[in-house]
């Protein structure tokens, strides 16, 4: 990495991996909002204060000069409370240079962090007399490519990025933009070259550049403007509702800008840079926070089959509508009895909780209408009784769940949030999913906004103080603060398994989430769906999930999370009991993780030997053209012998008309083993490994 000032004093910084230059010189900075008129509180006059420098103090981004500069290297290695791997090593070398504005005797610092496998940097903003309150109106940091990459990319969008993936040239994200903006809950996108973070792109001649962020935290959520006549990306900020990206008071820092770069796709999985640039765990005792399997009744609901409301009223008010006297709709599936067999599966089959969402009143017009005062998150329907299903689950050995959805009404949940978790530690509940789905209420508010994220943080801050682990829906793209707070087990914030009740994902889609929304942190897919035809389930819904049986299997490997849940009807897994067995036996916390075959949309295969003992899992998932895998055991242990239980797709297996077709077959394996396994379109394999 190299650092200069333009002849006009602007920051410029270039990057290259093993002497490839793969970041072209690329300016640095900030534009700030003109001061507004400044007054103390009894100054009462029309005119106020202003400053006679006002439009000279926008610019943070040129008339720098270089003030200090200061270097270290840093070393360590830290123990996740739970992770892909037991252990990280944080290394890099540091360069913090102190930028002087000499116009307006204004100081920043931008701080640079050089891994072997990429560079995080930040701005810092010291507390200083002419620069105390500062009001964003973009970020100027650009990432200058070398030339007309291929990337894989969702739209820009200020409230979603539960898009599917297009893959093209950096010229052609213009063209195809409109094509890639699919209709959403609550969607803003801003751009015609617009695009998300993490972003993967592939040079011509075969280097890996993922562009990301880490540590957002008081700030607004990044995306990426493209230059496609220069190809030059540049950050571009959410906005609040009234066009500011950012209030910030010194002294205070910006998250940091990642460039993970490399020549072997399988550096990209591997790499820790967003983790290690957040802060260390602030959660002093974290013996409460444990890894979760568990079912739900949700997919019946994503489908179509059931519903989350009790009854058909078009309107109904907290506090005032008396369900007890309303007619039911017969539909209702958090109903006791029916959780009640819920229950009993997971006892049965050693899952850990169950969630249910449907359980609280308001259900009947929660969604499209901007109301404010939607749910309370206390009381339920008179078909759930709460206290009995308590009882219930306690009595079997399994943890209830409970479910926060918003309707993005965040002053409500603010509200109730204290109480909200209060009811349920009285009630037996250690983690809760919470959802923002729809508009925001404040009205104009976007999801990825410096409030917003305020707001993501502020609760799971809260639960941290209740002992809650939290699941975020909808909610910005995590950062890896998941180090610094790892009671925030799960996110979803990418397009899930709930598409595939909404006509389907690409056959490709999970080849990607790893190099992409998995970057960040892990998310909440919801695998393991064996009935892809979801007209068996709604016949309403002629959707179809894109993927073979085999494949939903693997996702549990590939697709990391400490929070893993078997998604589909128990009846479903009763049709299928000897593939469900991988789903009961695959762990979901790891003492080591092995990238093995790594094609950002074509194909990833990765083993995981499991926390606490000597059993490996491995997981292979593929696109559309399917793939040959070949893979060594070279990571197990030499000298001893296991016994590999491999879950494949069958010889006629395809995602769209054969999905429910595989084969189970064991053999005997030693780190001198290889394997060469055969992979559907849409498909993949799955193994669990054990010493004999």
């Amino acid at each position: 990495m190299n650092f200069s000032l333009s002849t006009d004093g602007s920051p410029v910084y270039t990057l290259a991996y093993k002497g490839k230059e793969i970041i072209k010189p690329s300016k640095l900075g900030l534009e700030l909002f003109p001061e507004g008129v400044q007054r103390t509180f009894d100054d009462f006059s029309a005119e106020g204060q202003t400053s006679d420098n006002a439009d000279m103090k926008t610019n943070l981004y040129s008339g720098f000069q270089i003030m200090n500069t200061q270097t270290a290297t840093f070393d360590e290695t830290w123990r996740p409370v739970w992770g892909e791997t037991n252990a990280i090593r944080n290394h890099y070398n540091e360069l913090a240079i102190t930028l002087n504005q000499p116009a307006t005797e204004r100081q920043i610092r931008i701080r640079f962090r050089l891994f072997d496998d990429g560079l995080g940097f930040r701005y810092e903003f010291p507390l200083q007399a002419n620069l105390i309150y500062f009001a964003l109106k973009e970020e100027r940091s650009q990432f200058a490519m070398t030339g007309d990459h291929t990337a894989i990319w969702i739209p820009g969008d200020y409230d979603t990025q539960e898009y599917d993936y297009t893959t093209s040239r950096l010229s052609e994200i213009r063209g195809l933009m409109a094509e890639a903006i699919t209709p959403n809950s609550s969607q803003t996108p801003f751009s015609s070259t617009g695009v998300q973070t993490a972003l993967i792109l592939k040079t011509s001649d075969g280097f890996y550049i993922n562009l990301h962020e880490a540590a957002l935290i008081d700030y607004a959520c990044m995306h990426l403007n493209l230059d496609d006549k220069n190809f030059v990306f540049e950050s571009h900020l959410t906005p609040d509702a009234n066009g500011t990206k950012g209030h910030l008071q010194t002294p205070c820092i910006s998250p940091w800008r990642t460039i993970i770069a490399s020549d072997d796709a399988r550096d990209m999985l591997a790499s820790r840079i967003t983790l290690n640039l957040n802060e260390p765990c602030k959660i002093e005792d974290t013996s409460w926070i444990k890894p979760v399997k568990y079912i739900g009744v949700w997919w019946e609901m994503i489908t179509g089959k059931s519903s989350w409301a009790y009854s058909d009223l078009p309107s109904v008010q907290l506090g005032i509508t008396d369900f007890t006297k309303v007619t039911p709709n017969g539909r209702h599936a958090a109903n006791t009895a029916h959780v009640k067999e819920y229950i009993d599966f997971a006892a049965l089959h050693g899952f850990d909780a169950v969630l249910v969402e449907g359980w609280n009143i308001g259900w009947e017009d929660w969604f499209g209408n901007s109301k404010d005062y939607v749910f309370d998150f206390l009381t339920p329907y008179p078909d759930f009784d709460l206290k009995e299903i308590h009882r219930y689950a306690a009595s079997k050995g399994v943890k209830m769940m409970m479910h926060h959805e918003t309707s993005s009404s965040v002053r409500n949940y603010e509200r109730h949030i204290d109480r909200a978790y209060q009811f349920m530690k009285d009630n037996g509940y250690d983690a809760v999913k919470s959802g923002y789905v729809g508009d925001m209420i404040p009205r104009g508010e976007y999801h990825y906004s410096q409030w917003m994220n305020n707001h993501y943080l502020y609760a799971i801050q809260k639960a941290a103080d209740y002992k809650i682990m939290v699941n975020a829906h909808e909610a910005t793209r995590p950062t890896g603060i998941c180090r610094t707070y790892p009671n925030l087990i799960g996110n979803e914030s990418a397009r899930g398994t709930e598409y595939q009740a909404f006509g389907g994902n690409n056959p490709n889609h999970t080849t990607i989430l790893p190099f992409t929304r998995l970057i960040g942190g892990p998310m909440d897919f919801t695998p393991g769906i064996f009935e892809m035809d979801i007209s068996k389930l709604n016949p309403g819904n002629n959707s179809h999930v894109n993927s073979t049986l085999a494949n939903q299997l693997a996702l549990y490997v590939t697709m990391y999370s400490p929070l893993q849940m078997a998604a589909d009807l128990p009846t479903n897994y009763n049709r299928f009991p000897d593939a469900f067995q991988f789903i009961k036996d695959v762990a979901i916390d790891w003492d080591d993780s092995k990238y093995l075959e790594a094609e950002p949309g074509e194909y990833l295969t990765i083993a995981r030997k499991a926390k606490g003992n000597d059993n490996w899992f491995v997981g292979n998932v593929c696109g559309e053209k399917g793939f040959t895998s070949t893979v060594s055991f070279d990571f197990l242990d030499p000298g001893k012998t296991y016994t590999a239980t491999i879950y494949a797709d069958g010889k006629d297996a395809h995602y769209k008309t054969n999905p429910q077709s595989y084969t189970i077959r064991t053999m005997e394996v030693t780190s001198k083993t290889r394997l060469t396994q055969q992979s559907a379109p849409g498909g993949g394999y799955a193994i669990r490994i054990v010493p004999k």
